[in-house]
């Protein structure tokens, strides 16, 4: 009798799997397994090879998203009365898949030819199955609709990351810098963690959607409880997407890591903390955002202005000061990013915010690629990488020069780098509408602050070299690089609608 009273539950359990839906991240954990197996057998002279499967890995879970934009799908969901599922493939999982899959496959450019370089300082092997394992996480995390799903998928992405900064044996500046990135990001775990835990004791669910529902019918008691688990996983989430005053370990991590790994945590670990910083605001907690709009205006004016701050203070001269303004950058473009979240919880329209958010993401993610494209080319020969190293680049290398100087033009939202000035007046509008004159203002302020650095960095490239003019030869993988993102920039600069329409329709 009790096996037939235990056989609707046992119905309700069973999940059935769209294998389509799940398949970008699975390709990318597939071909990080079989790199790792095939490094036992590859013999040393062909290592190589594994760096181009590891791209081609990549690029397949790219085309692997076309099939899924013909419609939301939805798997793992339960099949009772409520149904709630742990990953939805919809027009917002998608544009973040985009963006961490894209941002993936131009740093595994940019690492086949640091490996090369590295002459056997970097073990192959480990090096894509960490960095493939990163970026499954990161897929895998705007799919989660559930908050074990998604504190798995954050530290998926997270952990092998700390390995990939401090993978040069013997490097002390890298290990330092791991050092800093595991402590800080262990402490936003925690901290996340402890949060997750008392929203779930004060609803009684993990899912997204249903926690949306229940959070606003919780007890008295409990009241407390709810509010200081919003506020704890807010927390945590800052310092995933480096908000000040969670920023520090940045500029120190960026400087030790490999320059392809400090290009892939400019952009994908973004990618990952704001996608989940969204969903836990917007779809999970709609109803408490009156404590967490406030919170994330606050962190939005203390990041662009501690980051832009930090970007001035760089000097030419240190040693990799160029990768340094570039980390302080990031800060400052984290801050432009949290202003549409935050604005999100006093709109009538928060789709509308969040598109605003992702349109400025997908610009930055490009062009910040490619700066960093152009670092790890100049760093081939100045291995210090200071700013002075980029002084008349024009004169050895024309087209870098000028595609550098077109990257730092978008992101300083000056023409011709017309895609950074439309993503910046669309952070702008999203601040103006949701009532937020004084964010605005902030932003406006800390926009005509960065335009110095930017500025004073493209106007080197132009200047006299200081000394002998030395040619950076650019091989094939760097080449490849430069060309995506370069094409990229231009093709959105020439058609801003192409992701500036994220801000005008639904995503959820």
């Amino acid at each position: 009798m009790s096996a037939l009273a235990a056989q609707p539950l046992a119905q309700n359990l069973v999940q059935s799997v769209d294998w389509l839906a799940v398949a970008p991240p699975t390709v990318v954990a597939l071909a990080g397994l079989a790199v790792l197996v095939a490094d036992l057998f590859v013999a040393e002279r062909r290592k190589p090879l594994l760096g181009w499967a590891s791209v081609a890995g990549l690029a397949a879970s790219l085309l692997l998203l076309l099939p899924l934009l013909d419609g939301d799908r939805a798997t793992f969901c339960l099949t009772g009365a409520t149904r709630a599922c742990s990953y939805v493939a919809d027009p917002f999982t998608l544009v973040v898949q985009l963006l961490v899959l894209g941002g993936a496959l131009v740093a595994a450019l940019l690492s086949v030819t640091a490996l090369k370089d590295a002459d056997r300082g970097l073990p192959e092997g480990e090096y894509w199955f960490l960095l493939l394992s990163s970026a499954a996480g990161a897929a895998l995390l705007p799919a989660s609709r559930d908050l074990a799903t998604l504190v798995v998928a954050l530290e998926v992405a997270s952990l092998p990351a700390f390995a990939l900064v401090g993978l040069r044996h013997g490097d002390r500046r890298s290990s330092e810098a791991a050092l800093k990135f595991f402590l800080s990001s262990v402490t936003a775990t925690a901290v996340s963690l402890l949060g997750v835990s008392f929203v779930y004791a004060a609803t009684g669910t993990l899912h997204l959607t249903e926690i949306a529902g229940r959070v606003q019918d919780v007890d008295g008691q409990l009241t407390t409880l709810a509010r200081t688990g919003v506020v704890l996983t807010l927390v945590g989430f800052a310092f995933k997407t480096a908000a000040v005053p969670f920023h520090f370990w940045v500029p120190d991590t960026y400087a030790g890591a490999p320059l392809p790994v400090a290009a892939y945590l400019s952009v994908v670990g973004k990618a990952v903390g704001f996608s989940g910083l969204i969903l836990v605001t917007v779809v999970a907690l709609p109803s408490y955002a009156d404590v967490w709009g406030p919170a994330l205006a606050a962190l939005a004016a203390l990041t662009m202005t501690v980051g832009n701050a930090g970007a001035l203070r760089q000097h030419g001269t240190r040693a990799y000061s160029a990768v340094r303004l570039l980390a302080w950058s990031s800060v400052g473009q984290a801050g432009y990013l949290l202003v549409p979240i935050a604005a999100a919880a006093y709109s009538d329209d928060p789709e509308r915010s969040i598109g605003s958010t992702l349109a400025y993401a997908l610009m930055y993610g490009a062009v910040n690629l490619g700066a960093f494209a152009v670092a790890a080319l100049v760093g081939r020969t100045k291995s210090r990488n200071r700013l002075t190293d980029y002084r008349g680049l024009y004169a050895t290398n024309p087209l870098t020069a000028l595609l550098l100087a077109f990257f730092l033009l978008c992101l300083a939202g000056l023409p011709p780098g017309i895609i950074g000035l439309f993503a910046k007046v669309t952070v702008f509008s999203a601040a103006v509408d949701a009532g937020l004159g004084w964010l605005a203002v902030v932003m406006a302020v800390n926009v005509v602050i960065a335009l110095y650095y930017y500025l004073r960095w493209t106007a080197l490239l132009f200047r006299a070299p200081a000394g002998e003019p030395r040619k950076h030869l650019v091989p094939a993988p760097l080449t490849a690089a430069l060309a995506v993102t370069a094409v990229l920039a231009a093709a959105l600069s020439g058609a801003p609608q192409l992701i500036l329409r994220f801000a005008d329709t639904g995503l959820f």
